[in-house]
């Protein structure tokens, strides 16, 4: 019997299998996206651009939620429930300040020109940080959802797995961001 229950304790969770398959599959994406931009930025009409100062705001608000997400985690695991509630609170804050300063950004690009219809350059820019955006609100509504679940007073849950592969995930955006953030500085 003992042997079964460290047999399984190897095995990885199905949840967590999944979101590693599923972050398999973005890299692949945005590892295309970037390639093709690298491709495409030879051509003669490519036109380079700077990127709003709010970016850089932004970039600060999620490195400091996946910070607050990794001490919400790790205070789930520990069993401090008040702390975990408030660390999981200022993690979505964040997560939302990130949502508004990009949006915030790309309302700056485009009062600037820099629209989807005027460059190629542009149309790369709007849409691999687009597609981030919608990993981030996809992370967001998740977090929300653990969010209302932790404020919940009927049931209590002491299942780690949807707080280690939300924390995963949240990671992974911000690890994320960071690369198409430096990528597009660097490579222009």
């Amino acid at each position: 019997m003992n042997t079964v229950v460290m047999e399984q304790r190897k095995k990885i969770h199905p949840h967590k299998f999944t979101l590693w398959i599923a972050i398999a599959g973005m890299l692949m994406m945005f590892a295309g996206f970037t390639s093709a931009y690298i491709i495409k930025r030879n051509q003669a009409k490519w036109v380079s651009f700077d990127l709003p100062a709010v970016f850089w705001f932004s970039t600060a608000a999620i490195v400091l939620s996946s910070i607050t997400m990794y001490m919400a985690q790790r205070s789930f695991k520990q069993r401090q429930m008040a702390r975990y509630r408030s660390l999981l609170t200022a993690t979505l804050i964040l997560g939302v300040l990130f949502i508004v300063m990009q949006v915030l950004g790309f309302k700056q690009l485009w009062n600037a020109g820099i629209t989807l219809t005027g460059n190629v350059s542009y149309s790369f820019l709007y849409v691999i940080v687009l597609a981030h955006a919608v990993h981030v609100a996809g992370g967001a509504i998740a977090l929300l959802v653990l969010f209302l679940k932790a404020f919940r007073t009927k049931v209590k849950s002491y299942n780690s797995v949807p707080v280690e592969v939300m924390s995963t995930y949240w990671h992974f955006v911000d690890v994320l961001w960071l690369y198409l953030l430096f990528f597009l500085i660097m490579i222009r």
